[in-house]
């Protein structure tokens, strides 16, 4: 259907747009996955609400890729790479969500954002790829409006334990997208996908006991199957935008996410950035945006 509506573009320009929509609308679900975990922290314990949501995301998964691949998806050479990336998505879902519980939406989604950031520093440290001096600075820029958009005691709260949860959302952020990468040209994104999702479960379950509680609002339910419908499918979809697209042409509109979680937080939790939140958001976004270029303008 939306091939056909863009039908009058060029064949090359026509598998660019879908793969910018695509990408859109991965990150407005993203927003609304948020949404749901911020919703189901404030009724039930941490870990209930993260096992809810591995399991939802685990099933939403299995039911998208076992009917196509079988469990062939499981078999993998790189073993210890899917494990370290696991732990590392489940460790950055524990951080997110603390992040989530503790300020608004687009705050913590502006905190993601610099995540591609560190990105390009990981790379240099771990696989010694060459990283400009323009880069570096857009790193600076990054961290410091991440540092204004955190703002511990702008809440009342000392700098403490409530800023170490972003500190940990991007070290553990980046180092699951950095596995996340090299695996991609390891391992099919079904076996990742696979691993990435029903390990969480196996590693969370044997502890969801000591603090599982009965659920009596069917809200939570509710909130559940979104969060495993929205991460399962957001994914999915971001993953198809790349084999439309190239990495440089969806990556600015990675950034549509920050409003979408503005709305989001606004519609659901009544929570606007201040002004001083809204310029942070905008560096985190212009640095993300210029690394983006010099990354085009590098490879050329």
């Amino acid at each position: 259907m939306c091939s056909r509506r863009l039908s009058f573009l060029s064949p090359s320009a026509q598998s660019a747009a879908l793969g910018v929509i695509l990408t859109v609308a991965a990150c407005a679900l993203f927003a609304v996955l948020d949404s749901a975990t911020k919703f189901s922290g404030q009724l039930l314990p941490v870990l209930m609400v993260l096992w809810l949501r591995f399991l939802a995301q685990a099933c939403v998964t299995s039911a998208l890729v076992l009917p196509r691949h079988g469990f062939g998806a499981l078999k993998t050479p790189h073993l210890k790479f899917q494990l370290l990336r696991a732990v590392a998505g489940l460790l950055t879902t524990v951080c997110a969500f603390f992040c989530i519980q503790s300020m608004p939406l687009a705050n913590f989604t502006a905190i993601w954002s610099a995540a591609p950031l560190f990105i390009v520093v990981a790379s240099a440290l771990i696989f010694k790829e060459r990283v400009s001096t323009a880069r570096w600075a857009l790193l600076v820029m990054g961290l410091l409006a991440v540092i204004v958009i955190v703002r511990p005691e702008n809440d009342g709260h000392s700098l403490g334990l409530s800023a170490l949860w972003p500190v940990g959302l991007l070290i553990c952020g980046t180092t699951y997208q950095v596995l996340g990468s090299r695996l991609s040209r390891l391992d099919s994104p079904s076996t990742t996908q696979i691993y990435s999702t029903w390990l969480p479960i196996l590693l969370t379950t044997p502890l969801v006991g000591w603090v599982w509680q009965p659920i009596d609002h069917w809200q939570i339910y509710a909130a559940a199957a979104v969060m495993g419908l929205c991460s399962g499918i957001g994914h999915l979809m971001l993953l198809q935008a790349y084999t439309y697209a190239s990495p440089a042409t969806v990556a600015p509109f990675l950034y549509s996410q920050i409003g979408f979680a503005m709305l989001m937080g606004w519609l659901f939790f009544g929570q606007m950035p201040d002004a001083l939140s809204l310029a942070g958001m905008s560096v985190v976004t212009l640095s993300g945006l210029l690394g983006v270029w010099l990354g085009v303008r590098e490879t050329r």
